[in-house]
């Protein structure tokens, strides 16, 4: 983690006159920059109720300082590079040198004070969504407060009345800001440690992005089309691990931001809801699952019991959201015989590769020349082979023994004897086959003795 000192003057613009004569005599706070997209081992509280500190996956937590009793942060809202994954750079805009902008960790109870410094081409606002705060601290350009204008710093400053999970993206030219990678977490534990504890602590942001093949900068001039589906503006294999030792408490929070529903699915466990955007889910009403959807504009948290040791999956389950760089005009040529048609493509372009005959497995072996700045559609390898994924897909690594601040992958899971799947090479029953497209009675069990 790097750190550098703002320098601004005394015609930086805050929200009122008022609020820059509680600041003016205090300085900013050190606006902290992350220069990596690996996941951060998280900042454990030092004053203060004690709290299991959140993990966000390819991210990061942002310092504070404590003023008078105030939790300061420093905001800078500027373009960023980020790596979305090896051998993809997109060019974004974000906070503090990352897409999306660190975590910002509280506790309920806090009074925050966040300077947020405009460095982008326009104006911007920041919008604290889901939290309980003043009208004027809303972060709505032209209706709760002016836009910040660029080069100018303004200050938010609440009391947190509610613990959960919320997030932050400008309310300020809204579609392109958000298009272009602009939002971040905000967690506010509870007060009492002893009210929802867990042992490891994860959450990530669903955002998406419209990048074409070779190309750095998303398009922004709509918001239906995309081919970039990403967590925390990482896609697979770039998506860290979900690293958990077992018999911990787990909690997973999931923050979407994108333009659709996501149906987040967890091998290996049941989990149950505990938190939605508007609070913690009281126990009476929780409600077991597998799969979890997050609609657009909400955030979902659920927890388990690690009790299973193994690498277990955890995906989208719309499946073309575990692809990526896909052109939207390709046809289906499954079952199609292009011999004769690659021979004479070969004559013109020897390198010429036909696919998808027989579906698009082939793309996760392929090592297919693609533009520069580009990724496969599929991609990875596991210790069986390609895993046939990308975008957002991720495993949830359960492992005997791991640390409580150790969150660094322990490479694959390694099944022991007779507990994975195999080859039969012995006779094989009849399968039985439908006989039509009609409702089958099922046959009555027969009766012995």
């Amino acid at each position: 983690m790097l750190n550098r000192r703002q320098i601004l003057g005394a015609s930086a613009a805050l929200v009122s006159t008022t609020a820059w004569a509680k600041t003016s005599n205090m300085g900013l706070p050190e606006a902290a920059v992350m220069a990596t997209a690996e996941t951060q081992t998280p900042i454990r509280p030092t004053s203060g109720p004690d709290y299991t500190p959140v993990v966000t996956l390819n991210g990061w937590t942002l310092p504070h300082r404590i003023n008078n009793g105030i939790k300061e942060f420093h905001l800078v809202a500027e373009p960023v590079e980020r790596e979305v994954a090896e051998g993809m750079m997109a060019y974004l805009w974000g906070y503090n040198g990352q897409s999306p902008g660190p975590t910002i960790e509280a506790v309920e109870g806090d009074r925050v004070r966040i300077f947020v410094t405009n460095k982008l081409p326009e104006h911007t606002t920041v919008h604290w969504h889901g939290m309980i705060l003043p009208s004027g601290m809303d972060g709505v350009g032209g209706v709760s407060q002016p836009h910040i204008p660029a080069g100018k710093t303004y200050v938010y400053e609440f009391d947190l009345v509610k613990s959960g999970t919320f997030m932050y993206h400008p309310h300020s030219d809204e579609m392109v800001q958000m298009a272009m990678g602009m939002m971040g977490l905000f967690i506010v534990h509870p007060k009492d440690p002893a009210f929802m504890p867990v042992d490891r602590d994860f959450a990530f942001l669903l955002n998406a992005f419209d990048i074409d093949p070779g190309s750095y900068v998303p398009k922004v001039m709509e918001m239906t089309d995309f081919n970039m589906w990403c967590w925390n503006s990482r896609i697979f294999p770039g998506i860290s691990p979900l690293v958990v030792s077992k018999n911990d408490r787990v909690r997973v929070r999931v923050g979407n931001l994108t333009m659709t529903n996501h149906p987040i699915h967890m091998h290996g466990y049941d989990f149950e809801v505990t938190c939605t955007d508007g609070g913690w889910v009281r126990p009476e009403a929780r409600w077991p699952e597998v799969s979890i959807d997050i609609p657009v504009g909400a955030m979902r948290a659920y927890e388990f019991d690690a009790k299973y040791e193994g690498d277990w999956a955890i995906h989208c389950h719309k499946s073309h959201h575990t692809m990526n760089a896909m052109g939207h005009d390709i046809p289906t040529f499954i079952g199609v015989d292009k011999k004769a048609l690659t021979q004479k493509i070969r004559k013109l372009q020897p390198e010429y590769m036909p696919m998808g005959t027989n579906g698009m497995a082939d793309m996760g072996e392929m090592e297919m020349e693609i533009p520069e700045n580009t990724i496969p559609m599929m991609t990875g390898w596991g210790p069986h082979g390609p895993i046939e994924m990308g975008g957002m897909f991720s495993v949830v690594k359960v492992r005997e023994g791991i640390s409580a601040d150790d969150y660094s992958d322990p490479g694959w899971y390694e099944n022991p004897p007779g507990t994975q799947a195999w080859e039969w090479t012995g006779d094989v029953p009849d399968a039985t086959k439908a006989k039509g497209a009609k409702t089958q009675i099922t046959p009555k069990p027969m009766k012995h003795g």
